[in-house]
């Protein structure tokens, strides 16, 4: 027997009892037992003798069976206690003729779990049920898998290792020296490679320069490295060094090799059987929760029908970036059916990327495979929010989706979803209009003729609508992080919109991930605008928000749209759904990055031109040009992380492609750029429409958002810098609570939560008003105050400046009002977005008298800064930007307040003058410039390059005067398309503040583009004239009224317009 198990094995507690306890024989002429306690000694006894005999029996024949046919890895990295349990098991289930079927959890000395599954055979399909039966831990984090089969085939041993998530660097730790030598080995091997006297198919030379290797080594466990030979773990090593600093996923498929087991393991006489059909899977995966890693895995082998012989997984340290999973499978193909393993890879892959959803539906239907079931549960998701409009209940996000899985419809969604295959298939190229309207009539048929239920119908028809409206996707990009679309606006909207003149958006692109479904919605090709993250906490709110979602960022994209007026960039938003229901925090936030890398980087699928793209199938066929910024949810990490990926992927000038850099950007928060524009728009409506001075007259004012937030924490601070002796502060609320106090809240607490980022439960009550309370949302009554503030304390201003759109709608806008009708501020100024609905704002105006100052005028400075980065990214080098960036700063906020007071004066100019609410005129300046932009834009693709460049200093006079200065010589950095653009929303933004909305409006739209060229030629003139005017001998009084009137109408009087 061998020495180490056999001790163990024995019940030494038996053996002591039978010891203890000699024969006592009551007559020399018999040893027969008479009394009872003699005869249940004796039994006792004899018992005993046969429970070792037999034991003794199974254990020599079970463990020499478990030597030779447990592959020598299993003793090279299962602990020797580990082993001994094992052993003991199955002798026990040996000894009684048992299933070799048993479950094993044991606890580790670091305070880890090791869970081993024992069972008579491997099957596809059964790493993939352990998988799923594993333990999930709050505080451990799979860090190793084992999985082994005997070599005989009749027995598989798998092993989970868990450890504490504060330890998990603890196996990189070497105790008694073995790890240096192992790392020794390693890297002669490797530099051997490196100089090239030995080479191993897989391996780079280039990973394997000393240097390399050993910071790679710093990285890997212990136990990593004693379950690696040099070629597995140099192979390995490049697979990482392929998804190091990224999110990707590598993998390499080989035959099992036979001499090359037996070299490495010289020990064992009896090799897997079958070899023939076995295959080495290796992969390695980047910043994935590792169990989960395992579970997508596991699941295309059983898809496949492999069996699992062996596997490993591994984690890797990844630095900054996070971790690396590397897992190595064996697998065995059933005889004459080997998967086609191209198509494997390809599906592997895209497991890390999938949405459950989808996993589950590929279980369910093994013949769609991942592309065609990723197609459909997109395209459900795509029509949910479309369907929902028809009918809320019958089109259901779960009624949508089980209506076009369902069994008797499955096979024709799989139909359709093989069009969308077929469509942008690059090895065939473009489709023609009739032969993709011979498809659609087709399957349109199939439809009628095959379908009874008008429901699935309907769905089934839109369906292929979403494949007709699709221009290009990133479906055949072996690498991409979701499934992308560009799709036909049209898609998205109705008749119903049409009839309404809702503005069709120049172009959609929609996102179907693991876990998320996002929309980008832009107005025009040269766009910008925010990425935000919406996070429901229940399955019902999600179903909600999911039903609302396309809408939410059509609004939001329209409402940057009518705030981007100024400058060349479009408006645009992207709004990303993320389920993270029932995740705790950690898992929530890891979801939440991993989405917003899918999004982004599936966005830059379909926008940049590089040799992995060149081959997409494009039914657009145009350059597209966009631009992010962050909004809700979205964190350094990720810009950081958009704006490296950006640069990898090739984009030009990535650095543009996201606002708000934490080092090379200018933040929102920290120069609180939307708030400058906030308050002007205040200090103006307090003056024009309330007559008050804010500098002398004592005024309240009410805000939504906290003192940590970006646009109510800075305006709390600029409302306290211009206004110090008369403001106060009467009302504030925030996720954590409100704060009220007629008498004005401490100014120095407030300005203390501000500069500390902290939210407003932090407020010391102490510093409250006889009258102040703090009501914290803890209690039901707190989140009833909360949720109220808005609408019951009464002050001067209202500045909505945090909160969910459509807060105040046309049902509840009369609790803004108090009992004898009097609305609790007389005065809006909408620093959030969306807070008030149009209908809502209507009716506040027309029946209650409150003045209204829409977002898309109140909040724009930060979208202005934004653009103003983007021009920074194309001007400046990075030295030059971080060397100026106080001065850029400075000159950016100028400009900022610059653009708020003309568009405030305008505003109130045109509200004084003509009948209409505040958000009509509002909305009048921005759809006036827009349509100039448009006018001048198209006269402007009908110059030549050298008329473009006369037009150049409109451009120059937008920019911040430092970034001019510095880096206008640079001008050719941007692209063609940007100086149009910027060159028509200067020009019009001009015009339209400097001579009002009558002037443009007049004009119809074929004079529109002439007459805003010819302005620029008249206003030099009566800049010139102005100019002769202060230089004659007239009095000055007579000076300054001559050159305000050829400033306020010489132009307007040139041209003839009145």
């Amino acid at each position: 027997l061998h020495p180490h198990f056999l001790p163990k094995m024995l019940s030494r507690h038996a053996i002591r009892r039978v010891a203890a306890r000699p024969l006592r024989n009551k007559s020399t002429k018999s040893w027969t037992p008479e009394e009872p306690t003699e005869i249940e000694r004796v039994t006792e006894i004899a018992l005993t003798h046969d429970l070792i005999q037999s034991a003794t029996s199974s254990i020599s024949t079970t463990v020499p069976w478990f030597l030779e046919t447990m592959p020598s890895s299993y003793f090279r990295v299962t602990p020797p206690s580990v082993r001994t349990d094992h052993l003991k098991a199955i002798s026990a289930l040996k000894d009684t003729d048992m299933s070799l079927s048993v479950d094993i959890k044991s606890k580790l000395d670091d305070g880890g779990r090791l869970v081993t599954y024992i069972r008579p055979e491997d099957k596809p399909g059964l790493l993939l049920s352990q998988v799923r039966r594993l333990p999930k831990y709050e505080d451990k984090a799979l860090t190793e898998v084992d999985i082994f089969t005997t070599s005989d085939g009749t027995m598989c041993l798998n092993s989970f290792t868990f450890s504490p998530k504060d330890k998990e660097g603890e196996g990189r730790k070497d105790g008694n020296g073995k790890r240096e030598a192992l790392e020794n080995n390693i890297l002669d091997v490797s530099s051997s490679v490196h100089e090239g006297t030995i080479t191993y198919e897989g391996v780079d030379p280039a990973h394997c320069a000393p240097s390399a290797v050993t910071s790679y080594l710093e990285g890997c466990s212990t136990s990593y490295l004693n379950n690696s030979v040099s070629r597995r773990f140099l192979k390995q090593m490049c697979l990482y060094r392929n998804v190091s600093g990224g999110e990707g996923v590598a993998v390499s498929i080989e035959a099992f090799d036979s001499a090359e087991y037996a070299s490495n393991n010289p020990e064992f006489k009896t090799l897997p059987s079958d070899e023939g059909n076995m295959y080495w899977i290796d992969t390695a995966i980047c910043n994935s929760l590792p169990q989960y890693a395992l579970e997508y895995f596991s699941r295309q082998m059983k898809l496949n029908d492999l069996s699992v012989v062996r596997t490993h997984l591994d984690n890797v340290d990844d630095g900054d970036n996070g971790h690396v999973t590397l897992l190595r499978m064996l697998v065995k193909c059933k005889e004459g059916e080997e998967p086609d393993w191209k198509r494997m890879k390809r599906n592997l892959k895209r497991q890390k990327w999938i949405d459950p959803r989808t996993a589950v539906l590929m279980e369910e239907n093994r013949n769609l495979g991942v592309r065609r079931a990723e197609i459909i549960t997109a395209t459900a998701s795509i029509l949910h929010p479309i369907m929902k409009k028809v009918n809320p209940v019958a089109f259901s996000k779960e009624n949508i989706y089980s209506t076009i899985t369902s069994p008797s419809n499955i096979p024709i969604a799989s139909r359709i979803a093989d069009y969308f295959v077929d469509k942008f298939n690059p090895a065939t190229g473009k489709m023609t209009e009739d032969e993709m309207l011979k498809r659609e009539t087709e399957l349109m048929e199939m439809v009628e003729s095959s379908v009874v239920d008008r429901s699935a119908i309907t769905l089934l028809n839109k369906m292929i609508d979403v494949v007709k409206y699709t221009l290009r996707t990133n479906l055949y990009l072996d690498d991409r992080y979701s499934l992308g679309l560009r799709i036909d606006p049209a898609l998205m909207h109705s008749e119903e919109d049409s009839a309404s003149l809702r503005e069709l958006p120049y172009g959609v692109v929609f996102c179907h991930g693991r876990r998320f479904n996002g929309y980008h919605v832009r107005f025009r090709d040269i766009a910008r605008g925010g990425m935000r993250l919406v996070t429901p906490q229940s399955s019902e709110q999600l179903a909600l928000e999911s039903g609302r979602h396309y809408d939410e960022c059509y609004g939001l994209s329209f409402a940057q749209q009518m705030k981007n007026k100024d400058i060349p960039e479009g408006g645009s938003k992207c709004v990303c759904l993320i389920d993270t229901v029932g995740m705790t925090q950690s898992n929530k936030n890891f979801v939440m990055r991993k989405s917003v890398k899918a999004f982004s980087d599936s966005i830059l699928d379909l926008i940049v031109k590089t040799p992995e793209t060149e081959d997409m199938v494009d039914y657009f066929d145009k350059p597209e040009v966009l631009y992010l910024g962050p909004d809700e949810q979205v964190i350094p990490d990720d810009i950081n992380w958009i704006v490296d990926r950006a640069a990898k992927r090739g984009l030009p000038t990535p650095s543009a492609f996201m606002s708000s850099k934490p080092k090379l950007g200018i933040n929102h928060k920290e120069f609180g750029v939307t708030s400058e524009g906030v308050n002007v728009f205040v200090d103006v409506a307090l003056r024009k429409v309330m007559k008050i001075d804010p500098t002398t007259t004592p005024f309240t004012v009410k805000l939504t958002g906290g003192t940590d937030g970006d646009v109510a924490g800075n305006e709390i601070k600029i409302l306290f810098r211009e206004y110090p002796d008369t403001v106060k502060i009467v009302g504030l609320c925030d996720h954590t609570g409100s704060l009220e106090d007629p008498d004005g809240l401490d100014r120095e607490e407030l300005l203390r939560l501000f500069n500390a980022a902290l939210p407003l439960d932090e407020f010391d009550t102490g510093k409250l008003g006889p009258s102040g309370k703090l009501h914290k949302v803890d209690t039901d009554e707190g989140v009833k105050m909360r949720n109220s503030m808005h609408n019951r304390v009464k002050a001067d201003v209202f500045i909505p400046a945090g909160g969910r759109p459509n807060t105040i709608d046309l049902s509840n806008w009369r609790q803004f009002l108090d009992s004898s009708g009097t609305p609790s501020s007389p005065l809006i100024v909408e620093g959030a977005n969306l807070f008030i609905t149009p209908e809502a704002r209507q009716s506040m105006f027309e029946e209650a008298g409150i003045l209204i100052v829409k977002d898309s005028s109140a909040n724009k400075a930060g979208v202005i800064c934004s653009s103003y980065e983007i021009c920074a990214a194309m001007l400046l080098t990075e030295e030059e930007f971080l060397e100026n960036k106080e001065e850029i700063v400075d000159d950016v906020l100028v400009k900022l307040r610059h653009f708020a007071k003309v568009e405030a004066e305008l505003l109130f100019r045109e509200f004084s003058n003509y009948p209409g609410a505040l958000p009509h005129f509002s909305g009048l300046i921005s759809d006036t410039i827009n349509r100039a932009t448009d006018a001048v834009s198209d006269e402007l693709q009908k110059l030549g390059e050298d008329d473009i460049e006369k037009l150049m200093p409109l451009v120059e006079d937008h920019l911040p005067s430092a970034m001019a200065r510095i880096g206008f010589h640079r001008v050719d950095n941007m692209p063609y398309q940007y100086k149009l653009a910027a060159i028509a929303s200067s020009l019009a933004s001009k015009i339209v503040y400097a001579e009002g909305v009558n002037f443009v409006k007049s004009q119809p739209s074929e004079n529109l583009s002439v007459i805003a060229m010819k302005y620029i030629e008249v206003e030099k003139e009566m800049e010139g004239l102005a100019g002769e005017i202060e230089g004659s001998g007239m009095d000055e009084e007579t000076r300054e009224k001559l050159k305000d009137l050829v400033k306020r109408g010489g132009v307007r009087t040139s041209l003839n317009i009145f």
